[in-house]
């Protein structure tokens, strides 16, 4: 829809000059994408990484939430779903407290930072955005479910 709406699309130049968000990711070093043994010794780092990821990226919702205002029902529930299922996961942590969960003051530069960009940065950024949390979720429930998978872990 992004690249209908207003033409910001994959192989725009504007667009991979700006991506210096920082957004979260979940990478093979977390031990989220790897091999069993691999995964087993590294689950639980998985898990907070997984959780902190969605955590923060709550930030970044609220701001698709007020640019993207088409489509503001969606992102709102979007952004429900996303913090129900960062509590979920961070509750399946050894050690719940090590979750890393921006606190107000973090929240609020990242919004500030966010909110100065210019309209058509702002659109870009917005795809950005949405982008990196398709491929978040994606990793996110592939690593779930191989943990699902290969223990008697429910989620």
């Amino acid at each position: 829809q992004m690249c209908e709406k207003f033409t910001v699309c994959e192989n725009s130049m504007e667009m991979l000059l700006q991506n210096n968000l920082n957004l979260p990711r979940v990478t093979e070093e977390d031990g989220s994408v790897s091999n069993f043994l691999t995964f087993l010794s590294f689950q639980d780092k998985c898990l907070r990484k997984i959780s902190s990821g969605l955590y923060t990226f709550q930030t970044y919702l609220k701001y698709v939430q007020e640019t993207f205002t088409s489509e503001n029902q969606n992102v709102e529930s979007l952004s429900y779903s996303t913090e129900h299922l960062a509590h979920t996961i961070r509750q399946m942590v050894i050690n719940p407290e090590e979750v890393i969960i921006p606190d107000a003051a973090t929240q609020e530069s990242l919004r500030t930072k966010l909110k100065s960009s210019k309209t058509w940065i702002e659109k870009i950024t917005t795809h950005l955005i949405l982008r990196d949390f398709t491929s978040f979720m994606e990793k996110t429930v592939r690593a779930v479910r191989y943990l699902k998978n290969t223990r008697s872990f429910s989620a």
